[in-house]
């Protein structure tokens, strides 16, 4: 997950950076566009999203509402990456992952020219996700490519689905708190797909990875973040960012075997 592999397993990617709440962004959408479509990102696909939200405790926190949110999606050409800016956020998103080394810089660009456009407080979280889609070879079967401990249960019967989750805490710079490292690995007979939080709105699949009849795969999806009252200083965000790879990089290889990692090289 960070030199490039040959068959790498990486389907989809991204990495955010949260910043403070900007109420009046549709103001300054165009000018974000513009400079992203000079960048090569000229798609352009404003979108109306529907959150619940739900009041915190005490005796009047009243009913949950759903609110509408907006966002806006800005996509290359190709539709193998793109951003999506929110009020309180820029994402960067890709189903041709290469290497950290160019990945990270493309949120960075985009949050440079947000910054610019709005002039920004503050960044107050960021973060890295990846799914790697684990796809035996012929006569293979998933349990080769992943370590002892997340084959789920054995059982004689057809499996349709199982899930294996760990939390970690990761010690990041000193000057940041700890951040969270998510680890899940979900095995499933079905057609592959993703987490019902997580959608490539407007990207297009790798060829390889448009499955859609039922077959016996894995996923490994690492969601590392961090959550702090960061300035907007481009060179220690990009430090913040290869730190959350490099624990990434390092729990990806836990899970996975030699064998998994020679098929991928």
């Amino acid at each position: 997950m960070s030199e490039r592999m040959s068959n790498a397993p990486v389907y989809y990617a991204l990495a955010q950076a949260r910043f403070n709440p900007v109420a009046a962004m549709s103001k300054y959408v165009e000018q974000v566009q513009d400079r992203l479509r000079q960048e090569g990102y000229p798609l352009f696909e404003p979108q109306q999203v529907l959150r619940l939200i739900v009041p915190g405790g005490g005796q009047d926190q009243g009913e949950p509402q759903i609110r509408q949110a907006e966002s806006w999606l800005i996509t290359r050409n190709d539709r193998a990456a793109g951003f999506i800016l929110g009020t309180s956020g820029i994402t960067f998103h890709t189903t041709h992952y290469e290497t950290h080394e160019t990945f990270i810089p493309e949120l960075l660009r985009g949050l440079q020219i947000v910054h610019e456009a709005v002039a920004l407080d503050h960044v107050n979280r960021l973060g890295l996700r990846y799914l790697d889609a684990v796809l035996p070879q012929g006569g293979e079967t998933v349990e080769r490519y992943l370590v002892d401990g997340l084959h789920g249960i054995r059982f004689d019967t057809n499996k349709r689905y199982s899930l294996s989750e760990s939390v970690f805490d990761t010690d990041l710079a000193p000057d940041l708190p700890k951040g969270t490292l998510v680890a899940r690995v979900y095995n499933a007979t079905a057609p592959l797909g993703f987490p019902p939080d997580m959608m490539p709105n407007g990207l297009i699949l790798m060829p390889k990875f448009q499955i859609k009849e039922p077959w016996q795969h894995a996923v490994i999806d690492t969601d590392h973040y961090v959550q702090a009252h960061m300035p907007v200083d481009y060179d220690k965000i990009s430090g913040y960012l290869s730190m959350l790879h490099a624990a990434t990089k390092d729990v990806f290889n836990a899970i996975a075997t030699d064998h998994a990692r020679a098929v991928w090289s």
